[in-house]
């Protein structure tokens, strides 16, 4: 490698951290850990619930902000489709108030992603794939784990059968 790779790479170590949490939709946000502890950024985007992905991170310690916790591991064997209906009840309520949502976990990469995707799915009608589209656009290291990818499909297919989603034609890669 020449001394250009070399300063190339130290100029991106110097850089400045990405922001904890991203505008993945109108007052709602994802993001990692870090972000529940950035307080003054909580207070400026106007979050007033915090729905934590992990069994593990701290939650926020901002005023006036709740937090609702979904205790599950990364792991695809965790059972995250329990959570979706009454965690997206929630982001959606807190949405309604007039207030914002930030989902985080760990990383801000599977399991938040994984919820955000889910609340797009449920309360802004989106199928699974645009959904998901919208949130790696926003977040590009998004990517849920296939236990969890697999989750979301079937909670698409649950959508659908309530009728809270269009059935759109086939395509998506699935028989």
């Amino acid at each position: 490698m020449g001394p250009g790779g070399a300063a190339r790479r130290g100029a991106e170590a110097a850089s400045p951290a990405p922001p904890p949490f991203v505008r993945v939709a109108p007052a709602l946000f994802l993001g990692s850990a870090r972000a529940a502890g950035a307080t003054e950024l909580l207070e400026r985007a106007g979050v007033t619930l915090c729905v934590n992905v992990s069994r593990q991170q701290p939650g926020p310690r901002a005023p006036g902000v709740a937090e609702l916790r979904v205790p599950v591991f990364d792991d695809p064997a965790e059972d995250l489709l329990a959570h979706l209906e009454p965690t997206c009840a929630a982001i959606e309520a807190a949405v309604r108030a007039g207030g914002a949502c930030l989902v985080f976990c760990k990383n801000g990469r599977s399991r938040s992603a994984a919820v955000c995707t889910a609340y797009l799915m449920r309360h802004r009608g989106l199928s699974l794939e645009r959904a998901f589209q919208t949130v790696k656009s926003a977040r590009s290291v998004a990517e849920p784990n296939e236990g969890f990818w697999s989750q979301l499909q079937k909670y698409e297919e649950a959508l659908q059968a309530q009728s809270c989603l269009p059935r759109e034609p086939s395509g998506t890669g699935g028989p």
